[in-house]
């Protein structure tokens, strides 16, 4: 079956495309995908210091938008969409705007009151100037309706998946590996998982937490004292990014990110893929991924919860074969990439 005549797009994203982030591995693997489709993708770079952008920043992205021609399709990351309520108002007839929302920035951990009450606002009044809304998870969606006024259709195209080529073989008598994946930001919670690992200092596990090290330095370096405070720096690995991502599901026994909230969940998703029973925190669309079934989901903030959650799974191993099996049984339901790739192309040609 011959691919749909090329159809053009640009794909609007602040900073590096290759930055190892949930994010920006959706966008790569949606500039193939849509390629796949028909699409001729051209990559309009932003500034990285989205969503925080200076004037200069701003005058930047004003001048890269406005140099594209009339009636031009536009798809922007909503890393920078949120920020830009002026240029979307002002390009918004002549240009069309596609908003893609990950995650509304305004529920970023972390940010003053006032700074999240500017992000709400901007991010409000930006999207009013979409054309199309697509986010990355229905609970996203039910967020952008709700508390971001947006009135039109939003499009859910989640992010998708794929099965490792060789089944994942666990079992044995070797210390459970504990993996968490993500960047080291506030919201994702890193110091409550070490907090749940110290009252597990007598059951026998090794953790590697992997993820950016520099997306908050100050958050990073706060998660090492924590380790070093609770005497676990032997057990607990500060891995960093990683060129194999696919290795560390591979080599772990356990899933535990208590990530406050999440637009999606990608990482949750990729254990479940790889059969790895899962403790998390059901903020956000994290519950919408992972059924009882998978794992063991507690209140976000819930260290006791948490601890108690990890050291059934450390201790019981039963337990941690049973949501292993039905991690990988509700991972057949989650989507595929090209499945999701054709949701957001129809969007993108409805509007075309």
């Amino acid at each position: 079956m011959n691919a749909a005549p090329e159809r053009d797009l640009v794909f609007a994203i602040p900073g590096d495309l290759a930055s190892p982030s949930g994010g920006y591995g959706y966008d790569r693997r949606m500039i193939a995908e849509l390629g796949a489709l028909g699409w001729r993708v051209q990559l309009l770079s932003l500034p990285a210091s989205f969503p925080m952008p200076g004037p200069g920043d701003l005058a930047e992205a004003a001048a890269a938008f406005a140099g594209l021609p009339d009636g031009a399709l536009a798809l922007v990351d909503g890393l920078a969409f949120g920020a830009l309520a002026d240029l979307a108002r002002r390009e918004g007839r002549r240009l069309r705007l596609v908003a893609l929302v990950h995650h509304p920035l305004a529920l970023e951990d972390g940010l003053a009151p006032p700074v999240a009450e500017a992000l709400r606002h901007s991010e409000r009044e930006a999207l009013s100037h979409a054309r199309a809304v697509v986010a990355t998870s229905p609970a996203t969606a039910r967020l952008l309706a709700v508390g971001f006024g947006v009135d039109t259709a939003i499009s859910v195209a989640p992010p998708g998946t794929e099965r490792p080529a060789v089944p994942p073989v666990r079992g044995g008598f070797r210390i459970p590996m504990i993996l968490s994946v993500g960047a080291l930001i506030p919201r994702k919670d890193h110091a409550l998982l070490v907090d749940a690992l110290e009252r597990l200092a007598d059951v026998p596990w090794r953790c590697r937490i992997v993820g950016s090290r520099t997306a908050d330095p100050a958050t990073a370096r706060a998660l090492a004292a924590r380790i070093e405070a609770a005497g676990l720096e032997g057990r607990v690995t500060l891995a960093g990014a990683v060129p194999d991502i696919g290795a560390e599901y591979r080599g772990a026994d356990i899933f535990a990110l208590p990530s406050r909230f999440e637009g999606y969940g990608m990482a949750f998703a990729e254990a479940m893929v790889h059969g790895l029973p899962v403790v998390g925190c059901d903020g956000g669309a994290v519950a919408d991924v992972v059924p009882p079934s998978a794992g063991i989901l507690v209140g976000p903030g819930d260290a006791d919860g948490f601890a108690g959650a990890l050291g059934a799974l450390l201790e019981d191993a039963s337990l941690r074969q049973a949501l292993a099996d039905g991690a990988l049984e509700a991972a057949d339901a989650l989507p595929t990439w090209e499945a999701s790739a054709r949701i957001l192309s129809e969007t993108l040609e409805a509007v075309r």
